[in-house]
């Protein structure tokens, strides 16, 4: 069947509360989604400094990639965004601004399950300003020793992920999904986080993982066959899933939907944010496609715009035209 994409950018339809535990310090944090206007993209605002900074969900703000990704610098600085992000673009919101009165993103059940319900209340809202869209026209490939991430050229936006441990209980995990928001809801979103208990032992003392619970992350058992979670696993395959999330929360960090193919291989935050970098490092395997209407078929309107630059990464959108088709785009 022929990919489909919404050429039009879209927001949600009214703002959208809710709060949880952040990971880390173990506070309550107060998280608003707002709808945002065209070509405003995804920001985070925070709420509890005097100048109410906002941070830009770009790669160019990643500034640490330890056990999560985090964005900004200093005090101005947000953590934990990847379930948020990987939600958002999951559910193909272009616009948004998260208002929140702390450093982290609430680390609900360790999913991103919570935000899609979230999202789904908010309503989803069609502008009238297209998209930008990234196509990858090159295979473009970055590994760190026996870890590695490449993409494809594609005409979807394929995830084939696998994960490797010594243990019985994970082993070796695949998983392989063409990312839509329908995949994205039943098959993804609800996969939660996951460590092993004496990581999560070492955290607490040395101050970290302070509301991390059996309620939002997956304990994995000393004797590595089991999980201290009552409640089991949601998949059989939950860890890959988890990691598939990731990505795709990671990701989400280009500012635009891809078109392509990607393959990880063990791979984490840190790879996400090396390989990210090699993408925008290398503008001649990528190129942006938005539509117009040019009395054509639907399938030749997906047009070539603006190759990208590794020193300006922020090409502006074509603006609306007149008689743009409202229709879904089919890319085959």
């Amino acid at each position: 069947m022929p990919y489909q994409i919404e050429p039009f950018q879209q927001t949600i339809q009214r703002a959208v509360s809710c709060y949880g535990a952040g990971l880390h310090t173990g506070r309550t944090v107060h998280l608003t989604i707002n709808p945002a206007p065209v070509h405003t993209g995804i920001q985070f605002l925070r709420s509890d400094l005097p100048d109410r900074p906002v941070i830009p969900a770009s790669v160019e703000q990643v500034s640490q990639t330890t056990l999560a990704t985090t964005i900004g610098e200093g005090k101005r600085a947000v953590s934990t965004t990847e379930h948020l992000l990987a939600a958002l673009r999951g559910s193909g919101i272009d616009n948004a601004v998260i208002e929140l009165d702390s450093h982290e993103v609430p680390i609900m059940d360790g999913s991103a399950g919570p935000f899609i319900r979230l999202l789904k209340t908010a309503g989803i809202h069609r502008q009238r300003a297209l998209r930008k869209v990234m196509r990858i026209t090159r295979p473009i490939i970055y590994t760190e020793g026996d870890k590695s991430i490449r993409i494809d050229p594609y005409s979807g936006y394929k995830i084939t992920a696998r994960i490797q441990f010594d243990d019985a209980l994970i082993n070796e995990q695949q998983y392989s999904i063409e990312v839509t928001p329908e995949r994205f809801m039943k098959e993804i979103a609800k996969a939660r986080t996951f460590g092993f208990v004496e990581q999560v032992e070492h955290l607490w003392q040395n101050g970290l993982a302070l509301g991390g619970t059996l309620d939002n992350v997956i304990a994995i058992h000393w004797d590595r066959r089991s999980i201290l979670n009552e409640d089991g696993l949601r998949f059989d395959d939950e860890f890959i899933r988890h990691k598939v999330l990731d990505i795709i929360g990671d990701m989400a960090l280009l500012g635009s939907p891809l078109l392509g193919h990607i393959t990880a291989n063990c791979s984490g935050h840190g790879l996400h944010h090396s390989f990210m970098k090699t993408i925008i490092e290398n503008p001649h395997s990528w190129e942006y496609v938005t539509f117009k209407k040019n009395g054509d078929s639907l399938l030749r309107q997906a047009v070539r715009t603006t190759r990208g630059s590794g020193n300006r990464f922020a090409p502006l959108f074509r603006p609306l035209g007149s008689n743009i088709s409202p229709q879904p785009v089919c890319l085959i």
